[in-house]
């Protein structure tokens, strides 16, 4: 197990047309069809809700853990990077749920890449991964999506090389090694193979969540998860 500094955070693999829609007073993005043929309204290939829940729970040698391993919930976020309704769950919510539920130990956290938004989406994601291989997965997540909520734009080309460099530089990596493997594109196919496996689960939206295996999809505000969250707690200690 391999830990930074600020919290306890695992290797264990992790994850075109938007249209915002309001559910249940949460905001979501909708995956539609995209340019290059591989959208489509994503879809769970028949399998049912158990069957998903199953295969969302197993964690994979890329996925890492923000908190406590054997903390008694777990929650699972697809999120884009470029979605700025992932942001307003990390700028708004995200906090509160990491000191009252992460640092108490009773939840977890892993986020995974449904990068569907665009070519900077799929270049974030594998800049997050190069920095997942030093150990500074969530370090680099907060400082793509703290950027982010400062353009304040999708799209817009700020995403560059030197974008992504600046930020490993600013979070304190190798910034050398961080470049190899951002230039080398060795995470590629996994960023979109991430977002492949994932609508295949039926995943269509971001951000979407899974607490303990319950698809909870949307930006809800944090008094929403905060039910969600002591339900999963209660069910776990039965």
């Amino acid at each position: 197990m391999e830990k930074e500094n600020k919290n306890s955070n695992y290797i264990l693999p992790a994850s075109i047309i938007a249209a915002a829609v309001l559910i249940s007073g949460s905001i979501i993005y909708l995956v539609g069809s995209s340019k290059n043929g591989t959208g489509g309204q994503a879809g769970n290939s028949g399998q049912n809700q158990a069957s998903v829940s199953e295969t969302v729970q197993k964690l994979g040698d890329r996925d890492v853990i923000l908190g406590d391993a054997n903390a008694p919930v777990t929650i699972i976020e697809y999120g884009d990077y470029q979605c700025t309704y992932c942001i307003r769950f990390f700028e708004s919510t995200e906090p509160l749920i990491r000191d009252n539920y992460i640092k108490t130990g009773k939840v977890k956290m892993v986020f995974r890449g449904f990068q569907f938004l665009g070519p900077e989406s799929t270049l974030a994601g594998q800049a997050a991964e190069c920095a997942k291989d030093q150990n500074s997965f969530w370090n680099y997540h907060d400082a793509i999506y703290t950027a982010e909520a400062k353009d304040g734009q999708e799209n817009n080309g700020n995403m560059t090389r030197d974008f992504f460099i600046g930020l490993a530089k600013n979070v304190g990596l190798d910034v050398a090694k961080f470049t190899s493997c951002y230039d080398s594109g060795k995470y590629a196919d996994m960023v979109t193979k991430g977002t492949q496996d994932a609508a295949a689960l039926g995943v269509n939206s971001t951000p979407t969540f899974f607490v303990n295996g319950q698809m909870v999809n949307g930006a809800l505000p944090y008094s929403q998860f905060q039910t969600i969250i002591d339900n999963a707690l209660k069910a776990a200690s039965k």
